[in-house]
């Protein structure tokens, strides 16, 4: 069975050994991300995504837009074709209701095949955009960007999405998922399990950091 695992150690590692006073380094007034409870853990949140340049770097590229080819569905780089069926597929669940969006969300995502990045792109660590992502293939953060900007397409709030970076303590390797809170209560929209389920209910995961687009949080325990 494969293991579609994927994100660099060095990236958590990283996290790491970050110093405390980096969190700190924003304006005190900028610091204002809610502290939830994750897998067991507390987080300590911060405005400072420098550290954090490749997911700064993916949300750049997104969000700067660029020009898209012509081309079939069936080409292995992204074109018009792929972004008319991934926007169709958004377009049919807006007025749906939040649970509903996210299984379609985490379910439509999840049937992208999985690749590492050494395979994919020649590098050891590479955060991908949707596009590359849906024509490319990818490894486990990859499918977490991908849902986590699906969802802010569809008007979820930055605030209520986490790109989660942390430890499979049953496999040992790191791992990165997408949460997504409703009601204050985590879901989990995982590559690795079909449907989404609630947070709390797992076990075997360590978080290490999290991500949105204003901000991250490092997890301690309580």
């Amino acid at each position: 069975m494969m293991i579609r695992m994927g994100i660099s150690a060095a990236a958590v590692m990283a996290a790491l050994a970050l110093p405390m006073a980096m969190l700190w380094a924003a304006p005190a007034h900028a610091v204002q991300a809610k502290e939830r409870m994750l897998f067991g853990k507390q987080a300590i949140a911060s405005t400072n995504l420098t550290a954090f340049s490749k997911w700064t770097g993916t949300l750049e590229r997104y969000f700067k837009g660029r020009d898209v080819a012509e081309g079939s569905c069936e080409e292995s780089f992204f074109n018009r074709c792929h972004l008319k069926e991934w926007s169709r597929f958004l377009e049919s669940l807006r007025g749906q209701n939040r649970p509903t969006q996210i299984e379609a969300v985490n379910r439509y995502l999840n049937r992208v095949s999985y690749l590492t990045d050494p395979i994919n792109y020649g590098i050891a660590d590479y955060w991908a955009v949707p596009d590359e992502h849906l024509s490319r293939r990818g490894d486990c953060e990859d499918y977490a960007i991908a849902k986590f900007l699906s969802l802010r397409a569809l008007g979820f709030s930055n605030d209520d999405l986490r790109v989660v970076v942390l430890q499979d303590l049953n496999l040992r390797i790191p791992h990165a998922v997408l949460v997504v809170y409703m009601e204050g209560q985590p879901y989990l929209l995982d590559n690795q399990i079909h449907a989404v389920v609630p947070a709390t209910t797992v076990r075997h995961y360590q978080p290490v950091y999290s991500l949105n687009e204003t901000h991250w949080w490092l997890y301690h325990s309580p």
